[in-house]
């Protein structure tokens, strides 16, 4: 009976992972398709023949090279922006005693209950005001900090011991010192799963770069995407060979951190 049920919960499992990997495995045969493998009903499910020639064709339909450094420059910097901010401000909230302390991380908690739309005019205008429209700085200088950021890392460094920061504190360790030398490094997982979070939020952004960018060459890659679907001949092997290219720096993120995304999330839950 046991083994019968052990058996059931493998091939539960893996129907719900063929069904979550089935969209990722149809684009990448999709984009190696000809378009009559595509078009004809059934659908393919595997090329008949091989072809790389819809990559090329992306390349020429949108500047989608350089629309594709500037989701990937904009995103980096959006990284560090969120890294440093909730790091610094985590440990504030950990480790400082100042007035109104628990107002003011409220406040930061409140910040992940406002919908991201109700900030666009707003921020719209006050880069339209600083006369940065179509520029890098209007693409993340809004995403710099993040209230999840904090909250996270405040989590993280809850967790450990507060004898080792009286121990640095009576070694004659400063904050800066003790924040980069010690907690720093012993913050990777929680750190690591920051770095995913912001990375795939900024490169997935679509709307806020349609609206402060005027030209192709300072537009991301998810807008080169969208004109993809919107020429003259649809062609569905150059839409399947864009959304390719477009998910291959978040699976090379997700690959790096990957050993950092349960502790991180885990971390500092229970203490």
């Amino acid at each position: 009976m046991s083994r019968l049920r052990g058996a059931g919960t493998v091939a539960g499992l893996v129907v719900l992972v063929s069904l979550v990997i089935f969209p990722l495995y149809y684009a990448v045969a999709g984009s190696l398709m000809d378009r009559d493998d595509l078009t004809r009903f059934p659908p393919a499910l595997f090329p008949t023949s091989l072809h790389v020639s819809s990559f090329g064709a992306v390349l020429d339909a949108v500047p989608l090279a350089r629309q594709y450094g500037n989701s990937i420059l904009v995103s980096l910097v959006v990284v560090l922006g969120v890294l440093v901010t909730s790091v610094l401000s985590g440990y504030v909230f950990a480790f400082l005693h100042f007035p109104f302390k628990r107002l003011a991380f409220g406040m930061f908690l409140a910040t992940m209950m406002v919908p991201a739309e109700s900030m666009i005019i707003p921020n719209y205008l006050t880069i339209a005001d600083w006369g940065l429209i179509n520029t890098f700085p209007a693409l993340f200088l809004p995403f710099l900090a993040a209230g999840f950021g904090t909250f996270l890392m405040r989590q993280f460094f809850l967790s450990f011991p507060k004898e080792v920061y009286e121990a640095a504190k009576v070694e004659g360790c400063g904050h800066i010192r003790f924040l980069w030398r010690i907690l720093v490094p012993l913050s990777r997982p929680a750190i690591g799963t920051l770095a995913i979070h912001s990375f795939i939020s900024s490169y997935n952004h679509y709307f806020w770069p349609l609206l402060v960018t005027n030209t192709p060459k300072m537009q991301t890659l998810q807008i080169g995407l969208a004109q993809l679907n919107s020429v003259e001949e649809r062609a569905p092997d150059v839409i399947f060979a864009g959304v390719v290219l477009a998910i291959i720096p978040m699976l090379v993120m997700i690959y790096m951190f990957q050993r950092h995304i349960v502790r991180g999330l885990t971390a500092g839950a229970v203490r």
